[in-house]
């Protein structure tokens, strides 16, 4: 059982880490270069200019909120709007796999946007699951 916990310990650590590293390429993405992230926003977001550089700066937020290694409520607010933003940005995705769709060259293809979107609700839960909101798979929570 100890041998368990302690490779459950160190899934998580690894996780936190790949989650956070990607949070932060990406909220800096959002801030340094915003052109991408305007193209495929939806017609319906007002401000997107303001929406796309907030977005990247909650990213990394959140993803310094999944780093710090004190204060687990922290950790856990950081989480659930890692798990919100994942959520409410699924909505570009599809744009943007609709946009690519009618481009003439394809765009970036469909090898890219299926696995995009069959991978996004990994990324919210991944971050539920590592800051100990939700148990595997959404079984008691683990300490």
């Amino acid at each position: 059982m100890t041998r368990n916990v302690t490779g459950r310990k160190a899934v998580r650590a690894i996780v936190i880490i790949l989650l956070a590293a990607l949070y932060l390429v990406a909220g800096r993405a959002h801030i340094v270069d915003p052109e991408p992230f305007l193209t495929i926003t939806p017609d319906w977001v007002p401000y997107p200019e303001a929406v796309i550089y907030w977005t990247g700066l909650a990213e990394i937020a959140g993803a310094f909120a999944l780093l710090q290694p004190f204060g687990k409520r922290l950790r856990q607010a950081g989480a659930i709007g890692l798990s919100a933003y994942a959520l409410f940005v699924w909505p570009a995705n599809f744009n943007h796999l609709l946009i690519d769709l009618t481009r003439e060259d394809g765009g970036f293809g469909l090898a890219y946007h299926i696995p995009r979107l069959v991978f996004q609700p990994v990324l919210i839960w991944a971050p539920l699951w590592v800051s100990g909101c939700l148990g595997w798979p959404f079984a008691k929570r683990e300490s």
